[in-house]
């Protein structure tokens, strides 16, 4: 007699049924990092177009009569094109800014500074260019472009911070007998001078000094201390306090 023969198990056809599972994991899971990733970067642009395309694919479904197709509802909240718009308002005004400045700069080359970000745009006034030394009058050669300034911000909804900062050298006689009085006083000069020159809400204003307290180079240096000697103004959204 022959060797008895094994029987060989039944193989279904195709792919076996977990493969499916599987497949629905791996799609999941690279929706999940392209979220990260569309979290991660600071394009907003390019995060809508992202979510915009996860929303076609996972549309929630809202409350609708049974008798009704059921309809998607956005999972971007109406905020986030509100902040779209508003973060190109302050691009404009960054570039308005940037060309006002560039037209009447001569003789202050090095002492003003315009920086655009995705929040705000920061006009820095350093060195003597605003005040003299140790006051807190603004220097008439400057007042004609603040003005302008003003006149920009009355087309926006934008609210405008105004910070003063010093270097670290104390205070020697005078009326302000500390750095951060100093620096307070010359953030109230610039607020009242935009309110007073242009149609600005004042509410959308706010001053704030800071003296020492917040340098963005050395002390050591007269070049640091020269650039710590500034008036910052902020333009950008900020959240209000209700009553």
């Amino acid at each position: 007699m022959g060797a008895p023969v094994e029987e060989k198990p039944d193989i279904e056809p195709g792919a076996p049924k977990w493969v499916v599972t599987f497949g629905d994991l791996m799609s999941l899971l690279l929706c999940f990092f392209v979220l990260l990733l569309s979290f991660s970067e600071l394009d907003r642009q390019k995060y809508k177009q992202v979510a915009g395309s996860m929303e076609k694919a996972f549309g929630v479904q809202k409350r609708t009569k049974i008798m009704e197709i059921p309809k998607g509802m956005k999972m971007i909240a109406k905020d986030f094109d509100q902040e779209i718009i508003a973060t190109r308002i302050r691009e404009e005004i960054g570039r308005q800014v940037e060309e006002l400045f560039a037209s009447k700069l001569e003789g202050m080359e090095g002492k003003i500074e315009i920086k655009e970000g995705a929040q705000e745009v920061v006009i820095r006034l350093m060195g003597e260019s605003t005040f003299d030394s140790g006051k807190a009058e603004i220097k008439v050669v400057l007042k004609p472009l603040l003005k302008e300034v003003a006149e920009l911000l009355e087309s926006s909804d934008e609210d405008v911070i105004i910070s003063g900062h010093t270097d670290n050298i104390r205070m020697r006689g005078g009326p302000f007998k500390t750095n951060l009085r100093l620096s307070a006083a010359r953030a109230s000069a610039v607020a009242e001078f935009l309110i007073a020159n242009s149609s600005i809400d004042p509410q959308r204003i706010s001053t704030m000094g800071f003296g020492k307290y917040r340098p963005i180079a050395s002390n050591s240096t007269a070049e640091g201390r020269e650039k710590n000697r500034r008036v910052e103004i902020i333009i950008g959204n900020l959240p209000r306090r209700t009553q």
